[in-house]
């Protein structure tokens, strides 16, 4: 990495190190509140805890991870969708294809019928026995072998196109019925993320300015808590692999996205979910990898969480729900969730399932 690249995260590092102090149990965040005069009323009253707060965070979390599961699936019945429609314009383009060739033997066949009704209707056999030239007999024996070589060459290639079109028809049916089905599939798949991001909104939205700032602050101390704890691991103590050209490409392109919106489905270049942002960071470094992030787990080269190097590729939550790409220094780049944007945080701070590689070749 460039030295510039280098002190924007080390600058991230210091930030996320520096909430995981705030964040240790014990730990006075602001000075305490002196109680008010006897007589006196408060001017604010906060009616919610933060052991309230915290429910309703954990709240949110589940609501969002649900959103980002569903999210996965609507994505995978997206892919899929656009793969079976390109086998059905493929087989289409057979059909076309197969049809044009057996309409063209049909004209051959109709030729060879039109040339025999011109010589008297009298098969080729019947003219060459009463031929009187007995050259002529044997010059014309070996035309009709090879007549009789091409009529049955032509019925058969008639036939195997015949069997070929009904074969791309049945299978085409069959791609329609799967391409239905899987439209279905993602037409749920969009209920459920829509459902679960409007609860998490309304529950969001009953909160009062005061209370969303203080959820926000307890869901930085979560994150950084997370952090603090994956850092005292020793998980980087080991770290020595530095990235290849393609994983610097793939991290300068992600690291560019920073500040763009998250919007579930997406793909860029304006908003990106989770496994949009990867996806189209490793395309743009020349590599094709799975869509989503669950696909991306299943289907990529797993590697040690203390093997990882930047450009890999960090899983989290038990369902592979989500997923960040590592750029070094104990920092990840991500599409968070519905309300927030691409951003830097710490590659600790969830839950990880595992580490993949969308390059394992190259040196």
């Amino acid at each position: 990495m460039g030295a510039g690249k280098r002190g924007v995260l080390t600058a991230a590092v210091t930030v996320v190190c520096a909430v995981t102090v705030l964040a240790v149990p014990g730990t006075a965040f602001a000075a305490p509140t002196p109680p008010p005069d006897p007589g006196t009323t408060a001017s604010v009253t906060v009616v919610t805890s933060d052991v309230e707060l915290e429910a309703v965070r954990k709240k949110l979390d589940r609501l969002y991870r649900a959103a980002a599961k569903a999210t996965d699936e609507y994505n995978a019945a997206e892919e899929k969708a656009r793969q079976q429609t390109a086998q059905v314009m493929r087989l289409a383009k057979k059909i076309v294809e197969g049809r044009e060739k057996l309409d063209d033997l049909k004209d051959r066949a109709g030729a060879a019928a039109a040339a025999q009704y011109r010589g008297g209707g009298l098969p080729p056999e019947a003219r060459l026995v009463l031929s009187d030239d007995p050259q002529d007999f044997l010059d014309g024996a070996g035309r009709v072998r090879q007549e009789q070589h091409a009529a049955k060459g032509l019925l058969g290639e008639m036939t195997r196109t015949q069997r070929d079109l009904e074969e791309y028809a049945e299978d085409a049916r069959e791609q329609m019925r799967k391409l239905e089905a899987g439209r279905k599939v993602k037409a749920a798949a969009q209920k459920r993320v829509e459902r679960q991001i409007e609860a998490a909104e309304k529950l969001e939205a009953e909160l009062e300015q005061e209370e969303k700032e203080r959820l926000a602050r307890l869901e930085r101390q979560a994150a950084a808590r997370a952090q603090a704890t994956w850092l005292s691991s020793g998980v980087l103590d080991e770290l020595t692999s530095k990235a290849t050209a393609q994983g610097r490409e793939a991290v300068a392109y992600a690291t560019a996205q920073i500040g763009k919106p998250y919007q579930w489905g997406a793909e860029g270049p304006n908003t990106f979910d989770c496994s949009g942002l990867t996806s189209q960071a490793w395309l743009a470094a020349g590599k094709t990898i799975p869509r989503t992030s669950q696909m991306q787990w299943q289907q990529l080269k797993r590697v040690d969480v203390e093997d990882m190097r930047p450009g890999d590729l960090i899983i989290y939550w038990a369902d592979a729900s989500h997923v960040g790409m590592y750029v070094g220094d104990g920092v990840m780049v991500h599409a968070p969730r519905p309300g927030r944007t691409v951003t830097l945080a710490g590659a600790g701070s969830m839950p990880i399932l595992g580490v993949v590689r969308p390059d394992p070749a190259a040196e």
